[in-house]
């Protein structure tokens, strides 16, 4: 068969019977005035006719969930590849869209990171590894033979509290010693500690002298800290001189200082638009929206009568209540400028009280009188109690008026939860590597530096972030970063963002149709 795209009479909107014979693996340019047939015949009818027989060649489970296309108005055509359209739309307005997400990179971050990411504590910072049982031991025998340890479970870090029930289990386990804020104390003895003081406790499971024929009894001890502490294992070197050395392993992704327990690394983790790795203060967005002091009193000259508070009716009965009760709580009148009261007595308008406020409230239709002794809700946490409560689209839409975007204050806008903002590779986490330019992130990741294990693991996925970072080069694309949202890209940048990510899924034989191209560049 010829390497040829055959048309013959095609007739789709206003193309006049047309014949044509197209070479393939080619980049053949359609041109003509507006109107002259050009996406008629690009992606009316030879788009249209590849997406409708790759359609065909499915089963008939799969086609029931496909849009069904119409044959195009043709009478022959031979040669035809399955077909890839990109076309000029608008860019994706979804606040969680990327230029990562859109090119596919971020999944292979994601990837990239869950499998040779190096964890750190979030808290501490500190380096944390899992280490096995085996590996364990022949840490420890690292030490001189003849040695003397202590092998110990850190049951309480730094944490504040009687621990009662940590020594009676103790005792009732069988163990006879622990060690408290490093002094060693019988459990025979009653212990007392301060509640509200912060306390460090490490259960005793076993002493030992380091040779040969220990490993078996010291792994088990390992064993029996491990289920105690959930993967934490102390071990104290004592020397003849009468010198203490602690030494803190973990089996799992345990800081030994802090005792915090990260979660396995899988990609999951690294995502924003997950739950399970989605920082739970903005969820993933990296930004809150919340009612802005400003805009809800928007002139500290008027008063309350003179409707100083934009999203309160003064003339509401309820609502002058509460706000007369409160003025005479704090001592002010209705009549006083926002701008007279102290920022304590502004505090408690936006934000509420404490203290119980006694509110007299007349109904105007029955004149009956209510009393109520309550805390005063404050403007702002009523306005959120209302805005998540209503069901009505016109409410939140008057509500977002008196609301802006500021960057969450918990993962100050890199979307993810601390635990995968604490993993890094070459001292990157993964969000500042999204904040790398594609410039910056080819060279990045040209200069990896990895052990010969962790390129083996990541070999396939290094690849095509390296490939897809290229086509984006290539298209003229070096200024961006990954992290850009793709709401801010211009038509151009969108239209060759789509291109690159469709060349870089590296298919062969396909046959790709641009709608102009160059628009926008």
């Amino acid at each position: 068969m010829q390497n040829k795209l055959i048309i013959r009479g095609a007739r789709e909107h206003n193309l006049k019977n047309l014949d044509l014979e197209l070479t393939k693996d080619q980049l053949i340019v359609i041109s003509g005035l507006s109107g002259s047939g050009k996406s008629s015949l690009a992606f009316d009818t030879i788009f249209a006719e590849g997406q409708r027989r790759y359609v065909e060649s499915l089963s008939s489970y799969a086609r029931m969930f496909l849009d069904r296309m119409d044959k195009p108005d043709v009478d022959y055509m031979e040669g035809l590849s399955p077909a890839i359209a990109i076309e000029q739309k608008s860019t994706h307005r979804n606040p969680r869209s990327t230029v990562g997400t859109v090119t596919e990179i971020y999944d292979y971050f994601r990837l990239l990171w869950a499998r040779v990411g190096a964890p750190h504590c979030h808290v501490c910072h500190r380096p944390i590894s899992e280490m096995s049982v085996d590996q364990i031991i022949d840490a420890i025998f690292k030490a001189s033979e003849g040695t003397r340890i202590i092998v110990s479970a850190p049951v309480a870090i730094g944490k504040k509290g009687e621990f009662k029930k940590v020594f009676e289990d103790a005792k009732t386990s069988g163990f006879q010693r622990v060690k408290v804020d490093g002094q060693m104390l019988s459990l025979d003895d009653p212990i007392q500690l301060e509640k509200q003081v912060k306390h460090s406790i490490d259960v005793v499971v076993d002493r030992l002298i380091l040779k040969g024929d220990i490993r078996a009894r010291l792994a088990s001890s390992i064993e029996t800290c491990n289920e105690m502490t959930q993967g934490l294992v102390k071990v104290t070197f004592l020397s003849d001189e009468g010198e203490e050395h602690e030494e803190i392993f973990s089996e799992r992704n345990s800081c030994p200082h802090c005792g915090i327990t990260l979660p396995d690394l899988e990609p999951r983790l690294f995502s924003f638009n997950n739950p399970y790795g989605a920082c739970p203060e903005c969820n993933g967005l990296g930004v809150k929206t919340e009612f802005d002091p400003d805009l809800v009193i928007p002139d500290y000259s008027k008063s309350f009568n003179e409707g100083a508070i934009a999203t309160m009716n003064p003339e509401a009965q309820w609502a002058r209540s509460q706000f007369k009760a409160l003025a005479k709580h704090l001592g002010f009148t209705l009549d006083t400028p926002f701008s007279e009261l102290s920022a304590q007595t502004i505090q408690a308008i936006l934000y509420g009280t404490e203290d119980q406020v006694f509110v007299e409230y007349t109904r105007e239709k029955s004149q009956q009188t209510y009393r109520v002794e309550k805390p005063f809700p404050g403007i702002i946490p009523d306005l959120q109690r209302r805005y998540y409560e209503t069901n009505s689209m016109q409410i939140k839409m008057w509500m977002n008026s008196f609301q802006t975007s500021k960057t969450c204050p918990a993962c100050h806008g890199d979307r993810l939860r601390a635990e995968a903002l604490a993993v890094t590779i070459n001292e990157l986490n993964i969000m500042q590597a999204t904040r790398l330019s594609v410039k910056l992130a080819n060279e990045f990741f040209a200069n990896l530096t990895l052990t010969e294990n962790q390129l083996t693991i990541s070999y396939q996925v290094l690849k095509e972030i390296r490939s897809r970072l290229s086509f984006l080069r290539d298209v003229g694309l070096n200024y961006l970063t990954l992290d850009r949202s793709s709401a801010t890209l211009s038509g151009g940048e969108a239209q060759r963002i789509r291109l690159a990510t469709q060349i870089g899924s590296a298919l062969s034989g396909v046959l790709y149709v641009l709608d102009e191209p160059s628009i926008g560049l």
